[in-house]
């Protein structure tokens, strides 16, 4: 079992690792770049992007050798005890036009379950951290909270983009459409870790996701439940709550409440249409 200060420990590691990034991705923001693409159009990435997780992999591999990296870029390297889930720039896309909406989210695993966090906005300067002590924002203790009825919330996320309607077709807008009809606003960030550390700020109310990887949500999902807030991980429509959550494809995450059945069936209805379309037909 970790214990706390070992756990402070991997976070004061996940720490240096976000700010040693911090300079060269300020130096570059706004400013005439490079991009290109992964999965599509939509999909950027930046030579930024992997020079800054190359240097947050030798930041983690110096101070704590013992250790493995899953990376969005670089995927899986190394075999040590404790397995960091690494986003060098979550928000590329933002980042890559000149956006303010983009952050470094860096996540430690030990024995399967998050134990330590941080997500880093350099154009703010706002450090979002957990360890098994609670979460922080700048050295703040954070408490997140919701509002108890949907049409006082706030709703920040990225759905539905330009694979969302390829994939779940008219009902992407019939699924926004209700969101819109439903809640108080709904806001497009294009920062999926930005958005789990605004809920567990309590500056927004609820995020959702589909089709997510590990390093997105990691260290979003620990801050925010550290704050005292929920993270419910989706496979195939059915909810995850064991501490490999974010390990699932498809999430729903509020601050201190009720929760929001409206948007929990749309993330379950997506999670298992969309598991349903990729089984094989034999």
């Amino acid at each position: 079992m970790t214990t706390i200060q070992h756990s402070r420990h991997l976070c004061e590691v996940a720490e240096e690792a976000a700010r040693a990034v911090r300079d060269p991705l300020l130096e570059a923001f706004r400013s005439n770049m490079s991009i290109s693409f992964k999965r599509d159009l939509h999909d950027a990435v930046t030579v930024h992007d992997k020079a800054a997780e190359e240097v947050i992999i030798g930041t983690i591999m110096e101070q704590e050798p013992d250790s493995s990296i899953v990376g969005e870029e670089g995927g899986m390297i190394g075999h040590g005890s404790v397995e960091w889930h690494v986003d060098p720039i979550d928000g590329t896309s933002n980042f890559s036009r000149g956006l303010a909406l983009w952050c470094v989210s860096i996540a430690a695993v030990v024995d399967g379950e998050v134990v330590a966090a941080v997500i880093f906005d350099p154009v703010a300067d706002d450090l979002f951290s957990a360890d098994l002590s609670g979460a922080f924002r700048n050295g703040d203790r954070l408490h997140s909270a919701a509002a108890a009825q949907a049409r006082r919330s706030t709703v920040v996320g990225s759905y539905p983009v330009a694979i969302d309607v390829e994939r779940d077709g008219d009902r992407a807008h019939e699924y926004h459409e209700t969101l819109l009809r439903e809640f108080f606003a709904v806001r497009n960030i294009g920062s999926g870790a930005l958005c789990l550390a605004f809920v567990a700020a309590g500056w927004a109310d609820v995020t959702f996701n589909v089709d997510t990887n590990s390093w997105d949500v990691a260290a979003g999902s620990f801050i925010l439940e550290q704050a005292g807030g929920h993270y419910i991980g989706y496979n195939a429509g059915v909810p995850t709550k064991g501490p490999d959550k974010f390990r699932a494809p498809d999430y729903i995450a509020y601050g201190a409440g009720p929760g929001y059945p409206v948007l929990e069936d749309i993330i379950v209805t997506i999670s298992r249409d969309r598991a349903a379309a990729r089984r094989p037909v034999y």
